[in-house]
C-alpha cells in the first residue's frame, strides 16, 4: 500500500498531538532548586533596594515598580534558563512538549499580572496599594494551574501566594502601604518553599 502526502501529514499529526498529549499527562521534572533559592535571595535584595533607596513608595511609585519588576524580571528569566536547559536533560524527546505545556499553564497569570499593573498605575493611582497582593494572588493561581504537571506537592506553593495575597491586601494600606515587607517575606519564603517542593524533581533518572 502506497502513502499519499496526505496520509503522511496526517500520520504525523497525530504523532504530535499524541505527543503533546503525553507531555501534558507526564509529571513536569524540569525545575532546579538551586535556581529557585537565588531567585528567594533576588526577593530579600529587592526589600533591601526598597528600604534604601525607596523609604515613601507611595509618594515614588515608578521607582518602586522600577525595583520589583527588574527582580521579578531577572527571576524569570534565571529560572526560564535553568528550566530549558534541565528540560533538555530530564524529558529528553519531550522536551519541547512540556515547555510548551508547562508555559501555557502559567502565561496566563504572567500576563494578568502585567495588564493589571498597567491599568492600576495608569487609570486608578488610588488603588496601587493592593498590587503587591494582587501580584501574590495571580501567581497563586498559576501555581494552581500548573498542578496537573508538576509535583502535587506544589498546591501548598499555591496556597501559600493565595494566603500572602489576601493578608497583603488586608494588612498593606494606609501607613502599610508598599512595605518592603510586602514582597521580600512572601517571595523570599515562597520561593524557599519552591526549592524544597521541587528538590530532586530534575535527576536524569526522573524523564518521561
Amino acid at each position: 500500500m502506497v502513502m499519499t502526502l496526505h496520509d503522511i501529514d496526517k500520520a504525523l499529526g497525530d504523532l504530535a498531538y499524541v505527543r503533546s498529549q503525553l507531555a501534558k499527562s507526564s509529571e513536569f521534572r524540569g525545575h532546579g532548586p538551586f535556581t529557585l533559592v537565588a531567585t528567594a535571595l533576588l526577593a530579600l535584595i529587592g526589600t533591601a533596594l526598597q528600604w534604601r533607596y525607596v523609604p515613601d513608595a507611595a509618594a515614588d511609585i515608578t521607582r518602586y515598580l522600577e525595583i520589583w519588576i527588574a527582580t521579578g524580571a531577572v527571576s524569570l528569566l534565571l529560572i526560564a534558563v535553568e528550566v530549558i536547559a534541565r528540560t533538555r536533560q530530564v524529558h529528553y524527546g519531550l522536551a519541547d512538549q512540556m515547555l510548551f505545556a508547562a508555559l501555557e499553564q502559567l502565561l496566563p497569570s504572567v500576563v494578568a499580572g502585567t495588564l493589571v499593573t498597567w491599568v492600576l498605575v495608569r487609570y486608578a493611582p488610588d488603588t496601587q496599594w493592593m498590587l503587591p497582593g494582587l501580584w501574590q494572588i495571580l501567581l497563586s493561581l498559576g501555581m494552581f494551574a500548573s498542578t496537573r504537571s508538576v509535583p502535587r506537592t506544589a498546591f501548598c506553593l499555591g496556597v501559600w501566594y493565595m494566603l500572602t495575597g489576601l493578608i497583603c491586601l488586608a494588612l498593606a494600606h494606609g501607613a502599610n502601604a508598599f512595605s518592603p515587607f510586602a514582597m521580600g517575606l512572601p517571595f523570599g519564603l515562597g520561593q524557599l518553599l519552591a526549592a524544597i517542593l521541587f528538590r530532586g524533581t530534575a535527576r536524569p533518572d526522573a524523564q518521561s
